[in-house]
């Protein structure tokens, strides 16, 4: 199965997660869940949310994590201030890198904006170099297009 493939079967599963639910906090944990099961090469898959001028740990799967990130400040930081989707080979060579978890070394990162306003932000990391490519963003981007549907619905 292609990388475009297994995101396209996420999406299906994720839209039938969230199809009678409105709730932010259920539909995040869910997901979280979901990428976590379905994703190979992770070791960390959630979400932080937008909580004045920081970003606050959200439901997810993995190790625990840092709690609050500034805005600008690491990979979350960066997606969350300019609100554009991260796609980092190696976090090593990231400027102001937060290491929340030693292990992970590439990380994809998707800002949640609904009705223009930012309300957190995917993240995913993997221990290997290089794990993510643009299929992978492109693939969590549509999960993320998702989740504002369902929440402006």
């Amino acid at each position: 199965m292609s990388t475009i493939q297994l995101y396209q079967r996420l999406a299906q599963q994720a839209d039938a997660l969230m199809a009678e639910e409105n709730n932010l906090i259920a539909n995040l944990a869910n997901l979280s869940a979901l990428l976590f099961m379905e994703l190979e090469d992770i070791n960390w898959a959630g979400f932080y949310l937008c909580e004045n001028d920081e970003l606050v740990l959200g439901p997810f799967q993995g190790l625990p994590a840092c709690i609050r990130i500034p805005i600008g400040r690491g990979v979350c930081g960066t997606a969350a201030s300019t609100l554009q989707s991260q796609l980092v080979t190696d976090v090593h060579d990231f400027p102001g890198h937060i290491a929340c978890d030693a292990a992970s070394n590439s990380e994809i990162v998707i800002p949640i904006v609904v009705n223009n306003k930012l309300i957190g932000v995917l993240d995913i990391d993997s221990p290997s170099i290089g794990r993510f490519k643009q299929d992978d963003l492109d693939g969590a981007e549509l999960l993320v297009s998702q989740l504002v549907q369902r929440l402006t619905a």
